[in-house]
């Protein structure tokens, strides 16, 4: 644990002060008042119940001692409830028993009255980086869940396309705008997202993405709000940005609440009456044009205004294929190492037939068939342009007859969902693409 620095400051920390002594309260929100975003002071165990009911705090300081219930009390119910928040106890009167009690009831720290300023700044100091690190464990145990870590890619490319692309983050990363980026499924929008926050002057603060299409109306709520006992992803993003993939997939109810949260910078948990302060950075992404599902009564028109402050589109790859032989070296040298095998050999004639593809995709196929291909130690082409696997002579596609892109691309789809049996889920992550995506464009061919 760091040293306690006396000139720190915790903007975005909400303290709780509880004791029944004047000039201890006073004592304390004199050195906490310079330094902490928000702190509060009630005299009994009772008003801290109703307080804690109100408002989020980070960090209470809690009298053992207290008219009515007591500080270890309040503790224990606090710890039964699932209250997250991190607690140190203060006393006059003490012994080791009364302070291995405290910490078995769930306090993070023990201050035996009189106590100096520097002292307390110390324990709130501690108290507050044990609830950064406990919130860092549970974002990172949910990206490893989730998918590979989006810093294994990155935003590749030298062609003009994509140096405009990176110029376009540059200036946007310096203000706290919303943020909308828009582009084709396996373009690379939490990438950019990512880029966005690293450019940021909030840089060290957590990146915190979310996909709005992959869970229930009912548990992306509780994720992004919180609820008793769990503090939700807007809390964790606090200081830094929240990225909201595939914001266009959330139920219209939602996008109500959604909207009310960054016009007034509050949110209230699921089933809570307690209003917390927001300071997050909003970063949304879709793959389809919002402004037609604002048309079409499946976005509110007030919520995309909100979100298209500034609006950014991610090209697909085939319009910057140039970037391949970079994005298949880049691969290489960052997936091969993960997966514990050697790189692989690219000949010319590969590279010209990996440029000729039309990549519907985009960058997350190429990812796709990297991976693959280091798996089995060569580059599989014909991947490309017929199934891995030939069940059936009929619709196996090989490179006889029609040979332009779209041909090529449409006879691959149709051999790779025949490989899987007609399992679209299956077919669509073998090709990178959503299952969306893949149904629009059976749906164009049948």
């Amino acid at each position: 644990m760091k040293h306690p620095n006396p000139d720190e400051s915790w903007p975005h920390a909400a303290i709780l002060v509880v004791d029944d002594e004047p000039g201890m309260r006073n004592f304390l929100l004199k050195a906490l008042q310079t330094r902490a975003g928000r702190v509060a002071a009630v005299e009994s165990a009772e008003q801290a119940e109703a307080e804690l009911q109100r408002h989020r705090f980070d960090l209470v300081i809690l009298d053992i001692t207290l008219p009515g219930k007591s500080g270890l009390t309040l503790l224990r119910e606090l710890r039964e409830q699932g209250h997250p928040c991190e607690v140190v106890l203060i006393t006059a009167y003490a012994d080791l028993d009364t302070a291995i009690e405290a910490l078995r009831a769930g306090a993070g720290d023990f201050l035996l009255k009189p106590f100096r300023v520097a002292q307390v700044i110390g324990a709130v100091q501690h108290g507050l980086e044990r609830a950064r690190l406990k919130r860092e464990n549970w974002l990172l145990r949910r990206s490893l869940q989730a998918r590979t870590p989006p810093e294994a890619d990155g935003l590749v490319g030298r062609s003009i396309v994509m140096k405009g692309l990176q110029a376009a983050l540059h200036r946007v990363a310096t203000v706290d705008s919303t943020v909308l980026l828009t582009g084709e499924s396996g373009t690379g929008k939490e990438l950019a997202a990512l880029a966005l926050h690293r450019l940021s002057p909030h840089a060290a603060a957590p990146f915190v993405p979310v996909n709005c299409a992959t869970a229930s109306p009912a548990a992306i709520e509780a994720d992004l709000f919180g609820q008793p006992g769990r503090d939700g992803l807007f809390v964790y993003a606090q200081g830094g940005t929240l990225f909201l993939d595939e914001v266009g997939d959330l139920p219209l109810g939602l996008q109500a609440t959604l909207l009310r949260v960054l016009e007034t910078r509050q949110m209230r948990p699921v089933g809570s009456q307690q209003e917390i302060p927001v300071s997050v950075r909003i970063v949304a992404g879709s793959n389809r044009p919002l402004r037609a599902e604002v048309e079409a009564g499946r976005f509110r028109a007030d919520l995309y205004w909100r979100l298209q402050v500034v609006e950014i589109t991610l090209p697909p790859l085939a319009s910057h294929k140039e970037d391949i032989p970079d994005l298949v070296a880049h691969f290489i040298a960052t997936l091969a190492p993960q997966l514990g095998v050697d790189g692989i050999e690219v000949t010319p004639d590969e590279m010209h037939y990996l440029q000729q593809y039309s990549w519907p995709g985009n960058v997350r196929e190429l990812r796709n068939l990297i991976e693959r291909s280091l798996i089995v130690g060569a580059l599989n082409v014909s991947a490309l342009y017929q199934s891995l696997e030939r069940p059936r002579a009929q619709t196996s596609a090989s490179l006889d007859g029609p040979t332009d892109l779209q041909s090529l691309e449409k006879r691959h789809i149709l051999a790779v969902v025949a490989s899987v049996d007609g399992d679209k889920t299956r077919a669509a992550e073998l090709l990178g693409i959503s299952r969306r995506t893949l149904e629009r464009r059976w749906a164009e061919w049948m």
